[in-house]
């Protein structure tokens, strides 16, 4: 340790998911780390918003030592996917519905509150020997020796690679000189959960709809999360209905197939951008989760394209230091760049495309969709390949998600 300043083998940026899961994901491979990230990220009291975890990221807190514990108890299992097109297209696309019993699992995923995983994932980390720093990031350097973090407070934390989770504005992206490609939709997404008087049978529905996809997700008993896409006016107009109005204008949107609708939580709204890195990594800083990639929240892809983030950073950087290797060198960022770069591209681009095409409104794009989704149904084939793609189930994933 230098006098002033604190030394790791790696340092973290971000205290939401993907920064703790890669900071624990370190720790387990034995490694000492240090997280950094204000206190107002690290406190989550956000009750509108959970979070579907496929299988693959549910093996990864499992390994960290989060999953299932106590939250399993307050998260619900997600046995089947439905689709429902509303696009009012010449070819009636119906509704297509995915069984993970078709796979021989259980489940496909759970759907955990996001109130409580990151709680989970700090107290796992705390007993585990990271270091937590409640602090926000001034500023970064990168250099050919490793990698220095300004701290508001004054501290300076260093280590030879860092593992950028800090988020759509990082400060360590920026330090690593990576850009970035973004856009804004025309759209919105409220968020929320909600009562229903009949059971929703473990099933996540996403109604692909002209402004975008709403989507209920379950949670235990008759209960579910919902994330509703529109147009920004449409989306502000929901936002301040009372609470019996938007009951009312939920159960007709979903044309009653929950039942009664009521007791709807907080609401909140957020605009819808997609934005990518150029890089993954680059002089000796890794992107993850927001600081890589945001998307529109379509197909549960988001989140579980972070936690993959998450366990291919760590296990590229204790296998290094395993064998004695650089851990920020040039072969660890190349090696994660392609790894990463290979799941998250097609992954964002089929996103932005399913969005953009529910959003031109132009009839054969919509007849198109129909006509895929038709196919799916009746094609056993494809159908298996689709979920095991959505579920990235794959020979590259980290050995921790396998």
């Amino acid at each position: 340790m230098t006098e002033g300043r604190d030394d790791y083998q790696a340092v973290v940026a971000g205290h939401g998911p993907a920064g703790l899961a890669a900071a624990l994901g370190l720790a387990t491979a034995g490694l000492r780390v240090a997280a950094i990230g204000p206190t107002t990220a690290a406190d989550v009291a956000d009750e509108a918003r959970t979070v579907a975890l496929m299988l693959p990221s549910l093996r990864l807190l499992r390994h960290l030592g989060v999953w299932p514990d106590r939250l399993a108890e307050i998260s619900a299992p997600l046995q089947r996917l439905r689709i429902v097109d509303e696009t009012a297209s010449l070819i009636a696309g119906g509704e297509t519905i995915f069984e993970a019993s078709e796979l021989g699992e259980e489940a496909f995923g759970w759907n955990i509150p996001l109130k409580a995983l990151v709680p989970a994932l700090r107290q796992r980390a705390g007993e585990l020997g990271v270091a937590l720093i409640s602090d926000d990031i001034a500023s970064a350097e990168t250099c050919s020796g490793g990698v220095r973090v300004h701290c508001a407070s004054g501290r300076l934390i260093a280590a030879p690679v860092a593992v950028a989770a800090d988020g759509r504005g990082s400060r360590l992206r920026a330090a690593a000189g990576i850009a970035v490609r973004e856009k804004t939709y025309p759209q919105s997404a409220l968020a929320t959960a909600f009562d229903h008087s009949g059971p929703h049978y473990a099933m996540s529905s996403e109604y692909h709809r002209p402004g975008g996809p709403l989507t209920t997700v379950p949670l235990p008993g008759n209960r579910c999360g919902l994330v509703w896409m529109d147009t920004p006016d449409r989306i502000a107009v929901l936002a301040a209905m009372d609470e019996r109005a938007f009951c009312r204008e939920l159960q007709a949107a979903i044309h009653g197939d929950l039942g009664l609708i009521s007791a709807c939580g907080p609401r909140q709204t957020f605009s819808m951008t997609v934005m990518n890195a150029l890089a993954m990594a680059r002089r000796r800083v890794m992107l993850a989760g927001e600081a890589a990639h945001v998307i529109p929240p379509i197909g549960a892809q988001g989140l579980n394209m972070s936690l993959r983030d998450a366990g291919t950073a760590a296990e590229l950087i204790g296998d290094a230091v395993k064998r004695g290797q650089d851990p920020g060198g040039e072969a660890v960022m190349n090696a994660y760049d392609t790894a990463r770069r290979r799941d998250t591209g097609p992954r964002i681009g089929v996103i932005d495309t399913v969005n953009r095409s529910l959003l031109a409104g132009v009839g054969w794009i919509d007849d198109l969709r129909a006509l895929g989704l038709n196919v799916m149904s009746a094609a056993p084939f494809l159908r298996h390949r689709v979920m095991r793609a959505g579920l990235a189930e794959t020979t590259s994933l980290p050995r921790m998600m396998r």
